[in-house]
């Protein structure tokens, strides 16, 4: 009796790799020059953040620098969803940005069709936030992931979970 393998195909992104991001952001934004005396401000609500600053070029600089510290951090920058640049309160203007936590339904269903279009004897299933590829011969596994790192699906993904049933 052959042994069936799996690995999950996920996407989180590390919060707490956040959070330092942003506070190194801050604590650079403080002792920048072009930066002195400015309203900006970083707020991370759940999954979002909320990139506050005077006017849209000091916020440009403002996410560069973001994604700077992100970057060193290893979090990915495709997890990141950039909203539109929106007026605020006191002349000011504000981005939200969502942080991906979780392969979105749209994106699964395409990565399992993406599966299913190669033709390898595996199976792929959408389970809540990550999708499940399983089969019977690792080497089958091994290619998929090699075919699903080669193509950009525009999301972060990890694989997760890999075992032997």
């Amino acid at each position: 009796m052959s042994k069936d393998n799996s690995f999950d195909i996920g996407s989180k992104t590390d919060l707490n790799e956040v959070r330092n991001a942003v506070h190194q952001t801050m604590k650079e934004v403080q002792q920048r020059f072009d930066f002195k005396g400015s309203k900006s401000d970083i707020q991370l609500e759940a999954f979002d953040l909320i990139l506050t600053s005077e006017d849209e070029f000091r916020l440009r600089s403002l996410t560069e620098i973001l994604e700077q510290k992100l970057v060193k951090r290893s979090v990915s920058l495709k997890a990141l969803t950039f909203g539109k640049v929106q007026q605020a309160a006191g002349n000011t203007v504000r981005q939200t940005v969502s942080i991906q936590q979780g392969i979105p339904i749209e994106k699964a269903r395409e990565i399992t069709k993406f599966i299913r279009d190669t033709k390898l004897k595996a199976q792929a299933s959408i389970q809540a936030d990550v999708v499940r590829v399983s089969s019977r011969d690792r080497d089958i596994l091994q290619k998929i992931i090699g075919l699903l790192k080669e193509k950009d699906f525009g999301i972060d993904v990890q694989f997760t979970n890999y075992r032997t049933f």
